[in-house]
């Protein structure tokens, strides 16, 4: 089974845009990625085509690029938690350019958690199932209100 996720909100802090860069629809310039929970496999799983907007080497993706669709693929596991957490940091392992214009694939998995620490992971996968790139990251757990109510439209 399978559900929709949109964007950021959580259950304590209820927006009415979503502005994010990699996921908000409210944002005129942003990529737009839709997500979906795979409730068997506790991942999240978003297809996407990359346009030459996000050109770094030619024919390909900027680095850039690849390490936000890997943030917010890793940044949705943590709402299997039902909680909000941030990026403290995060590394990337770019195994092969990653193409435009290709039906792509991100999966995002949780790896372990203690306490306010989650640690998540994050692949990238083109059509045949190869790994382009892969990320691993420690988020820690904030109360949403505190940090951004003042920031929601409400």
């Amino acid at each position: 089974m399978s559900q929709q996720i949109h964007g950021h909100e959580t259950r304590t802090l209820q927006q009415k845009k979503n502005y994010c860069f990699a996921c908000g629809p409210d944002n005129p310039e942003g990529m737009h990625l839709q997500f979906t929970l795979d409730e068997e496999r506790r991942t999240f799983v978003c297809h996407f085509n990359l346009p030459k907007r996000y050109t770094g080497p030619p024919g390909h993706c900027h680095g850039g690029i690849i390490a936000t669709i890997l943030d917010d693929a890793m940044g949705k596991v943590n709402k299997l938690r039902h909680v909000t957490a941030l990026t403290k940091e995060m590394t990337v392992e770019y195994l092969q350019p990653v193409p435009l214009h290709t039906a792509l694939r991100v999966e995002g998995r949780e790896v372990s958690v203690h306490g306010t620490r989650h640690v998540n992971m994050a692949e990238i996968l083109n059509e045949k199932g190869e790994i382009l790139a892969r990320s691993r990251g420690v988020f820690i757990a904030i109360d949403p209100e505190k940090m951004f109510g003042k920031f929601v439209e409400r």
